[in-house]
């Protein structure tokens, strides 16, 4: 810990290396963020270190922003493509009736990466949310995401059947 303390009207200011003990580093984050937003003596934080999210991805990511960055349209409302059916297919429903998942997983991928804030649309056991969030990871083998809620300052997984859109 750093002895160096800053007192300003009765608000002290500490420096502090803190180890949780979690399976993964987004679940150690939500440990951390549910222990710091639980106390009420916490006035603010800002973590400064310790996220490790998507760097197992990055050189990926480094291509499909290249890609990106060449395209210039407005960003879209992202949908996920749904999971084939056996429905008859019908006519197109939108731009983003032409998105592979391949797309999508792109576009998610560059949220992560430059910290974007989107609108999440979801829906969880018949309950719609809409969050402004910023997507921490995404898992493609498990179908999932992690996302931090900037409103309620809480981290959320969800799986991707769960979500609706990003905007």
């Amino acid at each position: 810990m750093d002895k160096k303390l800053q007192n300003t009207d009765g608000n002290y200011l500490f420096n502090v290396d803190i180890l949780i003990n979690a399976r993964t580093n987004p679940l150690a984050l939500q440990y951390l963020l549910e222990m710091l937003n639980n106390n009420d003596k916490t006035t603010d934080f800002k973590i400064n270190s310790g996220l490790e999210l998507g760097r197992s991805i990055d050189s990926l990511l480094r291509s499909a922003k290249l890609a990106l960055q060449q395209e210039s349209p407005p960003p879209a409302p992202l949908k996920l493509p749904a999971k084939e059916t056996k429905k008859q297919p019908g006519p197109p429903k939108g731009p983003a009736a032409h998105e592979t998942p391949a797309d999508a997983y792109g576009k998610l991928r560059t949220f992560i990466q430059n910290n974007q804030l989107v609108r999440l649309r979801t829906n969880r056991r018949g309950q719609q949310v809409s969050m402004p969030c910023r997507i921490l990871n995404f898992d493609e083998a498990a179908n999932s995401i992690s996302v931090y809620h900037v409103d309620e300052k809480q981290v959320y997984t969800f799986n991707l059947n769960e979500i609706d859109e990003f905007d």
